[in-house]
């Protein structure tokens, strides 16, 4: 349905766009690159230990059995640096088993170098550190499980602590707790730790979610000024035309072949003259004392479309309540007629024979559903639509109309969605669906 002034459409997946503008969180934000390198100063660290204490201290090892732990490290950071580009990311789960890989392979030394009293037990920490800091809840409280089960085994099954001598021999209350210590450390670590990440990446959401919208505001600004400055240059090319247009018409005769691309032309000349009038008159608002400034949401449409009817198009409007509700009652902005009339005119340019308009709306929400049986949305434009100066169409179109039409609903309240109609109707097409809560759209009866 809609079709922006920025692509030749055709395909499309559904999108929702961004009325509400949130990053997406669903991925892992750390890179491969880093892991691998935790990993590695990881085994140096094991590799180092395991030599000092055997051929340092000349304690006895399972020296064979701790650098093939060590070697499986070893083995998966060189196979994933190998599989994908380091500078790549994980997705969250993907992130989620590497770090249950460090955990196991940490568990196995461990198993072999005295259990839970080994002081380096304390390393359990480190993977529900990470996995806290950049994973979800889910993600973290998995692995904290995981931490807990190995520190439990480990608290009872394992290989004698090197010692000299007759070796150590550890009292159970302080296996216990060291126990504690691991389980009480993960289970802080991972819900406070993961708090203040998430607190810190709700901030991060905020800030770059207020970022897009002064960038849209600003575009939106300086288009306004684009479009004060092409209202007066154009003004007398355009009242040349006019004269010559209505010189023509007077010397044409009537029954001229001519004749009626004169009357278009003059009527062009006349359309385009009452839109520079509109661009260059100072931005109204709606006075809400005024009774001919509130309409019903289908008439406010319906005045929105009148101007973009095309004798070759068949342009639709029904409207039609979902529940017993009363038509909403709303406000004849400019920002809402505007933005109504972009969408339906870009159907329009693209539609083949027919437009269709829906009006619905029930106790909570009011839905404006606009679709042609054009091409519908290229894949490659729709995951960029709404952004300003994106076409492929050429011949001098901008790609601006579904920006304006965007940025001018949303101001309402308006959430937007644009996705391709042959999932929804029996004819090809492209669809957008705009939808308000009715409470922020519609206005008291009684005002005024």
């Amino acid at each position: 349905m809609v079709h922006t002034d920025n692509h030749p459409r055709g395909q499309l997946p559904d999108d929702e766009r961004l009325a509400d503008v949130r990053p997406n969180r669903s991925a892992a934000q750390v890179r491969l690159r880093t892991l691998v390198l935790i990993r590695w100063i990881a085994i140096a660290g094991q590799l180092s230990a395991l030599l000092i204490v055997q051929f340092g201290l000349n304690w006895p090892l399972p020296i064979d059995a701790a650098l093939a732990a060590i070697a499986a490290s070893v083995f998966l950071n060189l196979a994933m640096t190998f599989r994908r580009p380091v500078r790549g990311r994980l997705s969250e789960w993907e992130a989620a088993a590497y770090l249950a890989f460090d955990i196991l392979q940490l568990a196995v030394l461990l198993y072999l170098t005295g259990g839970i009293g080994n002081p380096f037990s304390l390393l359990f920490l480190g993977p529900v550190t990470v996995s806290a800091t950049v994973l979800s809840r889910a993600a973290t409280a998995g692995l904290s499980i995981l931490v807990i089960g190995c520190a439990s085994v480990l608290a009872f099954q394992h290989l004698p602590l090197p010692w000299s001598g007759d070796g150590l021999q550890l009292p159970v209350f302080y296996i216990g707790g060291l126990w504690a210590a691991v389980v009480v450390g993960t289970l802080f670590l991972g819900g406070y730790i993961g708090s203040v990440a998430g607190e810190g990446r709700r901030m991060s959401d905020a800030l770059t979610a207020i970022q897009l919208a002064l960038a849209r505001e600003q575009q939106l600004s300086a288009l306004g000024g684009l479009a004060a400055a092409a209202a007066h240059e154009l003004g007398s090319p355009l009242a040349t035309i006019a004269v010559t247009v209505k010189e023509l018409t007077h010397q044409i005769p009537a029954d001229s072949e001519f004749a009626d691309d004169v009357r278009i032309l003059q009527e062009e000349a006349d359309r385009c003259r009452d839109i520079l009038a509109e661009l260059g008159r100072a931005p109204e608002v709606a006075d809400p004392n005024d009774p001919f400034a509130m309409a019903m949401l289908s008439d406010v449409v319906a005045a929105a479309a009148a101007r973009h009817r095309n004798e070759d198009i068949v342009l639709d409007l029904v409207a039609a309540g979902l529940d017993e509700s009363a038509e909403p009652l709303v406000m004849r902005s400019p920002e809402l007629l505007h933005g109504l009339g972009n969408v339906i005119q870009n159907a329009v340019q693209f539609a083949e024979a027919h437009v269709s308009v829906d009006i619905s709306w029930d106790e909570t929400e009011a839905r404006v559903e606009v679709r042609d049986d054009g091409p519908g949305f290229s894949p490659a434009v729709l995951d960029r639509i709404g952004e300003p100066y994106i076409s492929n169409r050429g011949h001098g179109h901008l790609g601006l109309g579904i920006f304006i039409a965007q940025s001018l609903l949303e101001r309402t309240g308006a959430r937007i969605r644009f996705s391709n109609a042959r999932a929804a109707a029996r004819t090809d097409g492209a669809e957008v669906s705009i939808t308000w809560p009715r409470d922020d759209l519609e206005v008291d009866a009684g005002t005024g």
